[in-house]
């Protein structure tokens, strides 16, 4: 009897601990709602208007969960098969994950089977909140982290879907809506500017970004700028430790 209580307890702790976590979660995802909801309507509505029926922008959104990929998509299956070129440009357009990779691998270690839906939901803004606070003050990490991921996934296949059904019904013209993503981007990077204390590093990957532009050419730069911005980071790494030492 007082072991079946034990248990009991323990599991209230354990449920109160999961929606506790997706109580902070919530609120904090919000302003990537607003964003996401906006560019997945267009997304879907991009789709929709190139002749593509809804279940392509549901299942893109759902299985590749990477904007920026997900509207260099549309043009991709419109054009000529070209297996290599695409797998190439996908390199260069998601480069940045593999860094954003390197840098979560402390903060996901401990959240057990969580970890392979957390590395496949990673995307900039799930990396920008999680980053910033991976373990607020009342709650489990793994279940923080999880609900983020989440939510934010949740958002994306949503409006994506959404603007693929809305696009189905309405007829208007469709050109500039690509650019959201460059917009969401440039008020991600203010905010994060905005709230930073250190903005060194910022600076330093807007200047290795617009030298590599101007030499590799808009086509060709994300991959060399991710290169040097590393090099750049692990040198000033190196330097602070032994100026410490």
């Amino acid at each position: 009897m007082q072991r079946a209580q034990e248990d009991a307890d323990e599991d209230a702790r354990s449920s109160g601990t999961i929606l506790g976590s997706l109580a902070v979660a919530f609120p904090r995802t919000l302003p990537i709602m607003a964003g996401f909801l906006v560019l997945g309507i267009s997304y879907g509505f991009l789709m929709t208007s190139r002749g593509f029926p809804v279940i392509y922008p549901l299942a893109m959104s759902a299985l590749i969960y990477a904007g920026s990929m997900e509207f260099v998509t549309v043009d991709l299956l419109l054009s000529t098969f070209n297996p290599w070129g695409a797998l190439m440009l996908t390199l260069m357009v998601n480069a940045r994950h593999l860094f954003y990779g390197l840098a979560m691998l402390p903060v996901f270690r401990g959240t057990g089977r969580k970890k392979p839906y957390l590395i496949f939901g990673m995307c900039d803004e799930t990396f920008a909140l999680e980053s910033s606070d991976p373990h607020p003050a009342g709650t489990d990490k793994g279940w923080y982290l999880f609900f983020v991921t989440l939510l934010n996934q949740i958002y994306w296949v949503g409006g994506a879907t959404l603007g693929a059904v809305l696009g189905n019904l309405a007829n208007f013209d469709t050109r500039g809506l690509d650019f959201v993503l460059t917009a969401m981007f440039l008020v991600l990077f203010l905010e994060q500017w905005r709230q930073a204390e250190a903005r060194v590093p910022a600076l330093i990957g807007l200047l290795v970004s617009l030298a590599c532009l101007l030499v590799f050419g808009p086509d060709r730069f994300i991959i060399p700028s991710m290169a040097v911005i590393l090099a750049v980071f692990i040198l000033l790494d190196f330097r602070s430790q032994r100026e410490a030492s």
